[in-house]
């Protein structure tokens, strides 16, 4: 019996399914998890030796690769001063300060500890700036586990067919409005029947979480036209976007600027973060400053602080982006080839160095779309791949993502089996 299997045995007798995040556990694709013992570049390597190429890259939080000597570097020295103090620090302000330079409409950022925390503390701020209550979410869009966020959830919620969450309140639930992705029609009306109770829209400016949805021409500039129109806010969760797509993130990308953002994973370059900000006068109505509370023991520790600030060090080199867009496009066209040969239906898309592969023929443009896809046929590629050494996200239904670890000859190694695995398929 290997090593991954044994653990994941005992993870099974103490954790909830043996994992501590639900799409970890392989239910989507069958067979088991893999339990990583290490990580280099653009590798990772199992408790049983094995090595594979990473395009889940901790779900995009390695941009650089793993373990980049600089990050590692910054969090050895962090360590050695001390883990965690309660009390602030200049590493805070600084990572504040280059969040707020890079960013469009930050004049304000509050760091936290993980996503869900920042689109929770998002979402309550924009309540109290507002004096309304309702929400506006997309169907497929994942923005944390909070329960205002699990209906209509993507991610894991739509790999294990949960589309929201038992012990979420009805009387919650109801304060959440959905509507189609790209579907800027049911938006509006949304507004027209319960636009003076609508709080906030909130978006991933690319959907992540159904797998890799690019916003339509128009989507996300009519958002805020309608948020403007009606009084409410715009909440961008760029928690996978930021740092992602381009160095100012989705808002850069597409030239929309939101009032609120959530940003993590990239910020953290790698440990646990998670940062929300925007004008300063709603970001001045957080505690102490003002009434809305939000706190956290370990929010701008050291560690994740001093990760972020090497990682975003990086990335803002000149030609980065570049570099990391054109080898998502390369691993793109080279599986669209792969399939196209062996006559699977097949479709694509990348944005920076995010990317989003699909058992269909068109890349979707919403969950309902983006569910018409061939999920038995993708588990079979799936574990092809796995087995040849290639590490995808073990659903249809998540974005994968390229690092600048990610050369050509990782990208070609790739391709020689991705052509073997698609012909088996």
């Amino acid at each position: 019996m290997s090593q991954s299997r044994q653990l994941f045995e005992r993870a099974q007798a103490v954790i909830p399914g043996g994992v501590n995040s639900p799409v970890r556990a392989f239910g989507a694709v069958g067979g088991q998890p893999p339990f990583i013992a290490e990580a280099a570049g653009a590798h990772v390597r199992d408790v049983d030796g094995r090595d594979y190429i990473d395009y889940v890259c901790s779900w995009g939080a390695v941009i650089l690769g793993h373990a980049a000597p600089g990050v590692v570097q910054a969090v050895q020295q962090a360590a050695a001063r001390g883990l965690s103090y309660g009390a602030p620090t200049a590493a805070e302000v600084e990572l504040a300060e280059t969040l707020c330079r890079l960013v469009p409409g930050l004049q304000r950022v509050r760091l936290v500890n993980s996503g869900t925390e920042a689109t929770m503390s998002a979402i309550r701020l924009a309540r109290a700036a507002t004096g309304r209550d309702v929400l506006v979410k997309f169907a497929g869009c994942y923005h944390g586990h909070a329960d205002s966020l699990l209906v209509n959830a993507g991610s894991g919620a739509l790999t294990f067919g949960v589309p929201s969450s038992p012990g979420v309140p009805a009387e919650l639930a109801a304060l959440t409005l959905t509507a189609p992705y790209n579907d800027l029609d049911a938006v509006e009306a949304l507004f027209k029947a319960r636009g003076g109770d609508i709080a906030a829209v909130i978006v991933e400016p690319v959907a992540g979480n159904m797998g890799c949805v690019l916003p339509q021409p128009g989507f996300l500039q009519g958002l805020r036209r309608l948020c403007d129109a009606h009084g409410a806010l715009l909440i961008f969760d760029e928690v996978m976007t930021g740092f992602r797509v381009a160095l100012g993130g989705a808002q850069a990308r597409f030239g929309v600027t939101a009032d609120l953002v959530t940003l993590g994973k990239v910020i953290g370059g790698g440990l646990p973060v998670g940062a929300y900000g925007g004008r300063a006068e709603l970001m001045t109505q957080m505690a102490p400053a003002g009434p809305v509370y939000q706190a956290g023991t370990l929010s701008g520790n050291p560690l994740a602080t001093a990760a972020g600030l090497a990682t975003l060090s990086q990335v803002q080199q000149p030609g980065f982006y570049e570099r990391l867009e054109a080898t998502a496009a390369a691993l793109m066209a080279g599986l669209q080839s792969a399939a196209d040969a062996a006559g699977v239906p097949f479709s694509t898309v990348h944005v920076g160095g995010m990317f989003g592969v699909f058992l269909r023929d068109e890349p979707p443009q919403n969950l309902a779309q983006a569910q018409q896809a061939d999920v038995a046929r993708f588990g079979r590629l799936f574990r092809a791949l796995l087995e040849a050494g290639v590490y995808l996200a073990p659903s249809a239904f998540e974005a994968g993502f390229v690092t600048a670890a990610h050369d050509a000859a990782i990208i070609e190694r790739t391709l020689e089996q991705a052509r073997a695995a698609f012909a088996a398929v």
